[in-house]
Parts: structure tokens; C-alpha cells; sequence
């Protein structure tokens, strides 16, 4: 039998801050850490968000000053999610050379190429009219298979355009595969997929719906999300059919609610796997910060220690910027 109190005492590696610092095995570095950023056509200043305060609708002019100072941050990548001034059924913005986010990353990469990794959204929700992450059959469903073609044409946009790293999050079946062939045979063979492979239908995306203006017109996504009731089985076989199909990383999200899912997948793949700290989560420290009923700071230290203490080798948040700025004053 091992030692017990009174030999045993684990509270004498907590003795002070740096005794503490020395034996931490779970630390944050500003490169682990991805900027979710939104991009508006067609407005003249940023936009605040009622719902996420801190966070705005970028014009293309103050996107390129927050990246520069993201990259001074010394934030390991930014990813990118364009809201059109016009949408349609098909979510032709999407792919369209002249759309927001192929201009906006044009821009990004004259501004911090080389500097911080350009990553893209590769969904439909923000482009459609009737707000729904594919197009649809007559009855109103989702298309699986015809919403595939968009999703390859989207890609190969988005890659001409300047994107490192493409992220496709509509989780329809077979979209990496898709994804992959299109980007090989335009010539990107080189062009990294983080898909998002266990995402949840979740509670925690509202403030993200006026963020990017994409909540859906009628009924929800729990037609191609995961159930939050299903356990990590189905995640697992989520994320092994993504690798199977040319996914270079995965992605849980949303990130708090599922840190069972992050460990079980983390043991598992051997490939980057991030998390996705979502609008909720965001929003639901500031709310109880500014109410007081929180400490602010502590909790989102908290909050990202717990993810990555989870299995997360990357974690995509919106307090990125400040976090690194953090972290870099006290290393």
C-alpha cells in the first residue's frame, strides 16, 4: 500500500505561486490560440455585438488592423467568417471570387501573410437566405449530397483566395472527401482540412447567430448536428470517417459542455485536435462578470485551462487576443 497523510502532504507543491508554476503540467501558449473574426460587406465601422461585448462585425479596413495587432499578440492563426450584404438560396456569396471573405483574405494576406495562419469557415449558413448550412430539397430538408458540390466549390474559392487552412463545419456526410478531391485537383494538394468533426447541436450558438446574422429561417440543424445526448461512440466515428476522407485535424464543438468527447478523441487520433470555445461560453463569463458575480479574468483562465487540460492542441476563442497578451506578460 502507498504512503498516506501524515507522510504523504500534496498540498506542499501548492505552497506559493511559483512553486505552483513550477509543477503545472497543463500551460497555454499565445500560438495554441485561434482568433474567430467576422467580416460585413458593405458597412463603414465595425459593428459592436450586444451579445458578445468585445467582439464586432469587422469592415475590411478595421479586420486588417485587429489581425495586426492579433499577430503582435502573437496569436497562432485567425479564422475568418464573412456576412454578405446580399444572400440566396444557393449562398452564391460563398464562392464568389468577389465575396467578402475571398476579398477580406486578399487583404489579409498582403497585411500578415507568413505572420499568423489565415484559416476560413467552410459552411453555408451565412450566405443563405433561409439560414441552413446546405441547400435544400423542395420539401424543405437539407440536400446532403448536392450541398457537397457547394461546399467543393467553396474550398477551391477560398484557397485561391489565400486560405492556409480550410474548415468545414456543416456537418454533412462525406463533406472532407468532397472537399479533399476539389482542393487536389485545383492543384492545392499542400491545403491543410481542420474539420469540425464532433459538432453538437448546440445551445451555446446563439450570440454566434447575430454575430454572423445566419440563425435559420425555420426549424434547427439537429438534422445534421450531433445529439448531445448521443455519447462519444458517435463522435469517435465522426472524427475516424473525417481522417478516413483527408482531414489533417478535428475539432470539438462547442468546447465546455463536451470536454468528455475532447479527452476521448485526443486519445485517440494522433493528428492536431481543437476545440472551439463558442459565443455562448463567451458570453455567459462576460454577462456574469459584469454583473459581478464572477471574477472575470480568473474564470476565462479557467475555462481555457480546462480545455486544454482536456486534450485540446488548439483552441479557437475569442478572448485570443487578450489571453496571448497575458501570457506573453508573464512569462
Amino acid at each position: 500500500m502507498p504512503a498516506g497523510f501524515p507522510a504523504v502532504r500534496p498540498r506542499r507543491l501548492r505552497r506559493s505561486p511559483a512553486l505552483r508554476r513550477l509543477v503545472s503540467n497543463v500551460r497555454l501558449h499565445p500560438a495554441d490560440l485561434i482568433l474567430p473574426m467576422f467580416v460585413k460587406e458593405g458597412v463603414d465601422e465595425p459593428a459592436a455585438l450586444t451579445s458578445m461585448p468585445g467582439v464586432v462585425q469587422h469592415t475590411r479596413s478595421s479586420l486588417l488592423k485587429a489581425a495586426v495587432e492579433a499577430v503582435e499578440a502573437g496569436v497562432g492563426g485567425l479564422i475568418l467568417f464573412g456576412v454578405p450584404a446580399a444572400k440566396d438560396a444557393r449562398g452564391s456569396a460563398a464562392d464568389d471570387p468577389a465575396g467578402i471573405v475571398q476579398l477580406a483574405l486578399a487583404d489579409l494576406v498582403a497585411e500578415v501573410g507568413g505572420d499568423i495562419v489565415l484559416m476560413t469557415d467552410l459552411c453555408l449558413d451565412e450566405y443563405t437566405d433561409h439560414g441552413h448550412c446546405g441547400l435544400l430539397t423542395d420539401a424543405g430538408e437539407v440536400d446532403n449530397d448536392a450541398t457537397l458540390a457547394r461546399y467543393a466549390s467553396i474550398a477551391v474559392a477560398q484557397a485561391r483566395a489565400g486560405a492556409e487552412v480550410v474548415a468545414p463545419s456543416g456537418m454533412m456526410d462525406g463533406q472532407v472527401g468532397a472537399i479533399r478531391a476539389a482542393l487536389d485537383a485545383d492543384g492545392f494538394t499542400d491545403l491543410p482540412i481542420l474539420a469540425y468533426s464532433a459538432k453538437y447541436a448546440s445551445a451555446f450558438y446563439g450570440p454566434f447567430r447575430e454575430a454572423a446574422e445566419c440563425a435559420p429561417q425555420f426549424g434547427d440543424r439537429a438534422g445534421y448536428q450531433q445529439d448531445p445526448a448521443r455519447s462519444v461512440v458517435e463522435a469517435l466515428r465522426e472524427v475516424a470517417l473525417d481522417l478516413a476522407e483527408g482531414a489533417d485535424a478535428v475539432m470539438v464543438k462547442p468546447a465546455l459542455a463536451y470536454l468528455d468527447v475532447l479527452r476521448a478523441i485526443a486519445d485517440t487520433v494522433d493528428v492536431p485536435v481543437a476545440a472551439y470555445q463558442v459565443s455562448g461560453e463567451y458570453a455567459m463569463v462576460e454577462a456574469a462578470a459584469a454583473a459581478g458575480w464572477i471574477d472575470r479574468d480568473r474564470a476565462i483562465a479557467e475555462t481555457l485551462t480546462a480545455i486544454s487540460r482536456a486534450g485540446a492542441d488548439i483552441i479557437l476563442t475569442y478572448w485570443a487576443v487578450e489571453v496571448a497578451r497575458g501570457l506573453a506578460a508573464t512569462r
